[in-house]
């Protein structure tokens, strides 16, 4: 077990491969991607036309710590300009080496 960030970005689809680039050239090269995400934010839920012609996505990624910075740096001028929010937080992996299934 250790200690990693994760980030999660809730942003529009329209951006989404800026986001994968912005996290890509930060050193983040794994991510998973959810579509087609709805919810509720400090401005409401998105009930206009413009809004639900345009889906949200969800990325998830987890990193080393000393790659936060960089990945702020990528991603914090793509939100600001076409909007969305990025959580980071600390989680603890737990990856196993072992495989001890059998065929």
């Amino acid at each position: 077990m250790h200690l990693v960030k994760k980030i999660e970005i809730i942003a529009n689809a329209f951006e989404l491969s800026r986001i994968l680039d912005g996290l890509d050239k930060s050193g983040v090269h794994g991510h998973a991607v959810i579509r087609n995400v709805a919810g509720k934010g400090l401005r409401g839920t998105a009930e206009d036309l413009d809004m639900t012609m345009l889906d949200n996505v969800y990325i998830i990624a987890f990193c080393m710590p000393e790659y936060v910075k960089p990945v702020v740096e990528n991603i914090k001028p793509l939100l600001n300009k076409f909007g969305g929010t990025c959580y980071i937080s600390d989680v603890m992996e737990i990856r196993s080496i072992k495989c001890v299934a059998s065929l």
